[in-house]
């Protein structure tokens, strides 16, 4: 990917969108990129005057709480940007919100996405699958902010985990950008059962060499038990702050399934994550 010139940033109702403003706006300066941030959220109340008696109060309640919190996110918002204002713009939706931001991403070069908080699904207004839902729907790549421990600057030591897939080589391609402006670059692959892939004349390390990024490469033969964790392990070993992988899933139904390895990072992540599905 060339550098960011549009990125769609999303907020909610979650007490942690303070960190991805401070990320969006680093990335601003950096790229000299637009920031579009977008409040997209699930309405409280669809269905619920058909599950409670008083629903004509009931359902006024939620329309103030989820304007109080549209309110509250706003004036965050406009105090993150001062000095910024012409970097940085606001949206917001509060209908369908997975396929309306979806539907947006695929005008932005990169989505800003937060990391699902576990239990906190009301206080976000949001589905736990909305990062993967916009993942994979969009076809566009995110840089996904852990609930905890994210600080700006991002990208100074990166982990790429790689694997001789379309997704991998989707993540890495977009991740470019970023890992030209990295002091150090880690790469980490597993040898497969069923890897019939013979040696040839380009791989991995010589690709990254000639778009202008020196890595250390970690090629280990016995693949893991749990590769999730594996690669959390490195990144913590190597102190990283940056982790470029594939995003692997597919739909069943309303339903995303995801592969193993993205679901446990998206999980238990500590540090930004660019996926790409």
């Amino acid at each position: 990917m060339s550098e960011p010139k549009s990125i769609l940033l999303h907020l909610d109702s979650s007490p942690r969108i303070g960190q991805r403003l401070e990320i969006a706006a680093q990335l601003a300066r950096t790229y000299n990129a637009n920031v579009t941030a977008m409040y997209a959220v699930s309405s409280f109340y669809p269905g619920y005057p058909f599950a409670v008696p008083s629903s004509a109060e009931a359902v006024a309640v939620l329309r103030d709480i989820e304007a109080a919190n549209r309110t509250a996110v706003k004036a965050a918002f406009d105090a993150a940007i001062q000095g910024r204002a012409e970097r940085m713009r606001w949206a917001a939706v509060t209908i369908a919100a997975e396929r309306a931001f979806s539907r947006q991403a695929r005008y932005a070069d990169l989505m800003i996405l937060g990391q699902h908080e576990p239990g906190k699904e009301a206080q976000a207004n949001l589905p736990p699958d909305f990062v993967q839902w916009v993942l994979i729907e969009s076809g566009r790549p995110a840089l996904v902010i852990p609930y905890i421990g994210a600080l700006a600057p991002v990208g100074r030591v990166a982990v790429v985990a790689w694997k001789n897939t379309r997704e991998a080589a989707h993540a890495v391609g977009t991740s470019l950008a970023f890992l030209r402006r990295c002091e150090r670059v880690h790469v980490v692959s597993w040898g497969e059962e069923d890897d019939v892939e013979e040696s040839g004349p380009l791989d991995i390390e010589g690709y990254l060499r000639m778009q202008g990024v020196v890595s250390t490469m970690h090629h280990n033969m016995a693949r893991p038990v749990a590769v999730g964790e594996a690669l959390l392990s490195l990144v913590a070993d190597t102190s990283a702050d940056l982790l470029v992988m594939g995003c692997y899933g597919h739909s069943r139904a309303r339903e995303w399934v995801l592969g193993g390895v993205t679901r446990s990072v998206l999980e238990a992540m500590t540090v930004p994550v660019l996926m790409s599905h």
